[in-house]
């Protein structure tokens, strides 16, 4: 490579990125971001209108400011022309009250894991907007009362940045679960690394550069022991059963790590891959399975069984007005049969804009993006949570609710657009 640059001038410009970043780190953490690492954006869930949280609950509005009027239940904040208003944390207390006042809907209200109930760990594999369904799906989940722990398993960190955890590309100690998997002495345990989100009953465990460390770490291990597997994946899944009784559902977001996506694979209870249907995608996701088979060839070698409740595909990204995309998702659906998930997540530009803004479309109220916009994209999304807990709900014995839930709202949202314009 030619060296055209003197060595003073190089110095120079070495001093002027380090000034660069110096600056605009300093202006980062005079607002209070990036206290620690990963370094957290210091941000807060918005309320949720009566008329929300009567869909979230699935009961009817009227219901809910009765239960205010009578002082039942939390009590909500009172906004503009007496607006009632809930937070998360009020939300959930509404289902303690609802299923101790109403027994035999206490599952609709209350849907945690009961006495006997295995703890659900689904990892979604790396793959179109394979970290933005994460991210939806386990915000999801806490929204309907679910406790939740979503691990980044990225050394990029892509789940933790929606999260507002940002993590640079050097690595930081102990700040991923590398701190619980790692081969040294510096074991740690998985709580160490849990970290709080805004969504009550949702905590992150982040990714960081150092997940890259047990990469290198096993591949060694693989290469010197005979391309015998390494234990990876069984210190994933001793780590997952420090925290089993802590929540109902583990998302882990696959990177592109082959060892952490190997202890994934064998710590789930379900596996999720998304598939954009397009032919290049359908072609990576194709190679996506035979890599599976191999990494779960390479556990049983090891003496070891895989058991998954499940094995789902979701169609991400979706344009319903491409005819070439209908075509593609006949064929898959012809291939997969029920394992194909019914709903598809559209292409949207509210999921976009929100992203832009560093927040999920739960974070937002449907004018930052476009009401229009976002009715269509919250549709989408929470029908593929709705059959995915649906899934869940009959792996735990239950009879499924979710979707047809989601149904009522979508009828109850339209007669109530329509009730709007005859009103006018």
């Amino acid at each position: 490579m030619p060296n055209s640059e003197k060595q003073d001038d190089q110095e120079r410009i070495m001093e002027r990125v380090q000034r660069h970043g110096d600056s605009i780190w300093a202006r980062i953490k005079a607002q209070g971001v990036a206290t620690r690492a990963p370094f957290p954006d210091p941000r807060s869930l918005r309320s949720f209108s009566l008329g929300e949280v009567a869909e979230i609950l699935g009961v009817s509005g009227s219901y809910l400011r009765q239960l205010s009027i009578d002082g039942l239940g939390p009590t909500p904040e009172l906004g503009t022309a007496g607006r009632r208003s809930y937070t998360l944390r009020q939300i959930n207390e509404l289902r303690a009250y609802l299923a101790s006042s109403r027994p035999k809907e206490a599952l609709k209200f209350c849907p945690r894991r009961r006495e006997g109930d295995k703890l659900q760990i689904i990892s979604v594999v790396a793959g179109p907007a394979s970290t933005t369904t994460s991210f939806y799906l386990a915000q999801g989940l806490a929204l309907q009362g679910f406790r939740v722990l979503a691990i980044d398993l990225d050394s990029h960190g892509s789940l933790s940045g929606m999260f507002g955890y940002y993590s640079f590309g050097y690595p930081v100690h102990n700040a991923s679960i590398y701190a619980a998997i790692r081969f040294d002495d510096d074991q740690d345990s998985i709580r160490s690394v849990i970290q709080p989100t805004p969504f009550d009953g949702l905590d992150l465990v982040p990714g960081s550069a150092e997940l890259s460390f047990f990469e290198e770490d096993c591949g060694r291990r693989f290469r010197s022991e005979n391309f015998r597997y390494p234990d990876a994946s069984i210190r994933m899944v001793s780590a997952l059963q420090e925290v089993d009784a802590d929540y109902d559902v583990v998302v882990l977001s696959c990177g592109d790590g082959g060892f952490l996506t190997t202890g994934a694979y064998e710590a789930a209870t379900g596996v999720l891959v998304t598939v954009r249907p397009e032919m290049p995608d359908i072609v990576s996701m194709t190679s996506s399975l035979y890599s599976f088979t191999h990494f779960v060839a390479l556990i049983e070698r090891a003496g070891r069984t895989v058991n998954h409740d499940f094995f789902k595909y979701l169609v991400t990204r979706h344009d319903p007005r491409d005819v070439s995309q209908q075509k593609s998702i006949a064929m898959l659906r012809e291939s997969l049969g029920d394992d194909l998930l019914t709903a598809t997540v559209w292409e949207s530009d509210a999921i976009r804009q929100a992203w832009n803004k560093g927040r999920s479309l739960y974070e937002l109220s449907s004018g930052a993006v476009g009401r229009s916009s976002y009715e269509q994209a919250m549709k989408s999304l929470n029908s593929a949570n709705a059959e995915i807990m649906d899934i869940m709900s009959e792996v735990w014995g239950r009879a499924p609710f979710y979707v047809s839930q989601a149904s009522r709202a979508t009828t109850a949202g339209k007669a109530s657009s329509e009730s709007r314009g005859l009103s006018k």
